[in-house]
């Protein structure tokens, strides 16, 4: 593969959607918004679906697999996730074909479109949850959008990432004086729940280093956080730990429901 292009479709708890690939070939993760909206959004920005040759899952929450019955059944794509996954999905999203659905091993690398996958585990409170480790040429793109805390498991491929798609969900401070029952504001800060902009921010004032040419911060909630808090809390963390990002180094934020156009990943 001599290009590799990312587009986030959407990025937060009303749908998640990415897109992966060239011209010729490539994939999504995840499908959390309608089949119709995809197939227009990868209109839009020239990827035509027949294109697509399949869909990474990271898990069966709806926000991830809405539209996954229709391409699958309709379009002929087929899904990937673990066997967990696939047993939740299979129980969760009514007319889902099982064949579509096929199985891929944790922490085993496989090809599709060109690409080396590799799926591992994080920590969220679906039964089972994955984030996605993709290799295309000497580029190294690392997708992990729902997660409470980041394991030692989850943090190597984090750290060995150029490109790096991360959950910053929460504004800690907008959460606590928001208007959620004290149950979801628990479960959302648990480990098992999803990081706040502090947890992430302080996790890649860690990691930068040289190699990481992209950052897109993901997954924010609607009422508990905004695009402008979330890169001030990670501009002056990094600033507090003495980290100075290099002129290399894009930072962006995904919106919820606005596509970014392709962003070129080699």
């Amino acid at each position: 593969m001599t290009e590799l292009n990312f587009c986030s479709l959407s990025s937060g708890s009303s749908g998640n959607c990415y897109y992966l690939g060239n011209s010729d070939s490539g994939i999504l993760i995840d499908a959390g918004i309608s089949a119709s909206l995809i197939r227009k959004y990868l209109n839009n920005i020239g990827i035509q679906i027949e294109t697509i040759t399949g869909i990474l899952v990271t898990h069966n929450h709806i926000d991830h697999v809405k539209g996954l019955e229709l391409l699958t059944r309709k379009d002929h794509i087929p899904a990937y996730t673990t066997r967990k996954i696939r047993q939740n999905i299979l129980g969760s999203v009514k007319k889902m074909i099982p064949d579509s659905v096929r199985t891929i091993p944790m922490l085993e690398s496989f090809r599709l479109a060109g690409l080396e996958i590799l799926a591992f585990p994080v920590c969220h409170d679906a039964p089972e949850t994955i984030g996605f480790h993709v290799c295309g040429g000497d580029r190294k793109i690392t997708i992990a959008t729902d997660l409470g805390h980041i394991s030692p498991v989850a943090a190597s491929y984090i750290r060995n990432s150029n490109f790096l798609v991360i959950e910053s969900n929460y504004d800690e401070q907008m959460l606590s004086e928001g208007s959620y029952p004290r149950f979801l504001k628990a479960r959302i800060r648990s480990d098992n729940g999803h990081l706040g902009n502090h947890q992430t921010s302080s996790f890649i004032a860690e990691i930068i280093n040289d190699d990481l040419s992209n950052i897109c911060l993901a997954h924010l909630s609607r009422n508990n956080n905004t695009p402008e808090i979330v890169l001030q809390t990670l501009h002056r963390t990094l600033a507090e730990k003495g980290v100075v990002p290099g002129d290399h180094l894009q930072i962006r934020v995904l919106d919820r429901s606005v596509p970014t156009g392709i962003i070129r990943v080699i």
